[in-house]
């Protein structure tokens, strides 16, 4: 076997599949070499919840056998991988990140695992989470069952909420992918804290079948990676109809670099009070030549605004109702009580009270959001702002947001707020993101988020592939 060094763990999946194609190493070592490194490094930043080690080491072993075959299934064959802890692995615990789940086990594989092992891929562990997704609202990172998630660019600083783990084992090189999900923030936020590439999906192109529901009509599956092209390999092997998620769009997606249209033919809209007021004075240089870069290569900012809607009181209308009917029968018995976090086990309680009226009214609003970005989407190609207006917070630090509030803007000038809501709006959209890194602040990653229309997938990554082509922020990695 070759001489493994820490370039290995930092690998792209091409390159992963380049050596094992070429002997350098099998499925089997590879899947042993980050078993290894997981169970190792995992629990130094709270990431790891379980080591599936020995069914890794079983699925490479037919891996190799089918590449000896000469049976290839794509380029995620033989590459590792890891999931968040509310994707189902048949036979072993489920936690959802919370003590009343931490021995809930399922006897089936959830429906993005079932497409990855499909193609090849080597499911290696499960990751850590806030626990139930941070359903109900928490005041402080260490609610999880597995304590507060820690960034690999300095541990004192939180990964981000709720996929803390997905983010955190990419970051530091123990998979070279991982999944996690967003209801509101929860892959943006962890992304752009640890300085990984990140795709939201569109609303039903990923099925959630064997994932933990927290908002039925909110709830995405989406890859953490290395880069941009990463993201579009992965995003191809798990997309698709899948009848047993009632919210599945009922489409495929696959990945077409090759038909990329040139950044001078897109008009990308942008808030200027993002990258000067609302940021954080540390992380405005970096903002600035992020934006540099795409103006350098070719790419038209145009000002924009968001459509004017209350987003923040419309989602939390929205997840509050959904909420309290996914988790009514937690509240009623009482083990609501074991979760960690006070602010959490007060919101879920709150959630029951939401009236149906005021969910219906909230859902009549969305629909109007969906239109007016429809209309938006008419004249621009993307929206563009930062993935967060500064670097991670303190892991020790309460959350400056109170229970049960989605992330909100930071203050703005002359009551512009920027794109501030673009989180919220986009969810309650249904739209697709990328988010990647763009540079740093107080030693921290920083990162952008680029937004589009309902299955523009393939043009958010046309953008993110340019920029990390002329950048080398993606390939910056923690000392570890």
């Amino acid at each position: 076997m070759a001489v493994i060094d820490n370039d290995l763990f930092f690998s792209t999946i091409p390159e992963l599949g380049a050596r094992i194609g070429s002997r350098e190493f099998s499925a089997e070592e590879l899947a042993r070499i980050f078993a290894d490194r997981l169970e190792k490094l995992g629990p130094r930043f709270n990431c790891l919840a379980l080591s599936l080690r020995n069914t890794a080491l079983a699925k490479a072993k037919e891996v190799d056998k089918d590449i000896k075959r000469g049976r290839t299934r794509g380029p995620l064959q033989g590459i590792p991988y890891a999931v968040k802890d509310l994707l189902s692995a048949a036979g072993r615990p489920t936690t959802w990140g919370a003590k009343p789940y931490a021995r809930q086990v399922f006897d089936y594989d959830a429906a993005a695992v079932q497409k990855l092992s499909g193609v090849g891929g080597v499911l290696a562990a499960k990751l850590s989470m806030v626990e139930l997704a941070g359903g109900g609202g928490y005041r402080y990172p260490s609610a999880s069952l597995f304590g507060a998630g820690l960034n690999p660019w300095d541990r004192t600083r939180w990964s981000g909420g709720s996929s803390s783990g997905s983010a955190a084992a990419v970051a530091a090189g123990l998979v070279p992918f991982a999944l996690g999900s967003e209801t509101s923030g929860s892959i943006i936020t962890p992304a752009s804290y640890c300085g990984v590439t990140a795709l939201r999906p569109t609303y039903g192109l990923v099925s959630r079948y064997g994932a933990m529901a927290l908002s039925w009509t909110l709830d995405k599956i989406g890859p953490f990676a290395r880069s941009a092209a990463d993201c579009g390999l992965i995003l191809q092997a798990i997309s698709g109809k899948d009848g047993r998620d009632p919210g599945s769009a009922g489409k495929s997606f696959y990945y077409t670099p090759q038909y990329s249209r040139p950044l001078k033919e897109l008009r990308i809209g942008y808030a200027p009070a993002d990258y000067s007021e609302r940021a954080e004075p540390a992380a405005r240089p970096a903002f600035e030549e992020a934006l540099r870069v795409l103006k350098d290569a070719g790419a038209q900012l145009v000002e924009a605004r968001l459509p004017a809607f209350p987003y923040g009181d419309v989602l939390m209308a929205i997840l509050n109702a959904e909420m309290g009917s996914v988790f009514e029968s937690l509240i009623a018995s009482g083990q609501v009580e074991e979760l960690a976090d006070k602010a959490q086990i007060a919101g879920l309680k709150a959630s029951l009270d939401v009236k149906a009226t005021d969910y219906l009214k909230a859902m009549r609003i969305r629909r109007l959001i969906q239109r007016e970005f429809a209309k938006l989407f008419g004249g621009l190609d993307a929206l563009i702002a930062p993935g967060r207006t500064g670097p991670a917070t303190r892991a020790d630090a309460p959350l400056s947001l109170p229970p049960g509030s989605p992330p909100a803007p930071a203050p703005a000038p002359a009551g512009d707020p920027g794109f501030g809501f673009l989180i919220q709006a986009g969810n309650l959209a249904g739209l697709p993101a990328l988010v990647f890194p763009c540079g740093f602040a107080q030693g921290l990653p920083v990162a952008l988020q680029v937004v589009g229309a309902p299955f523009s997938e393939n043009l958010l990554l046309s953008i993110g592939r340019e920029f990390q082509t002329r950048t080398d922020w993606h390939k910056r990695r923690p000392d570890v």
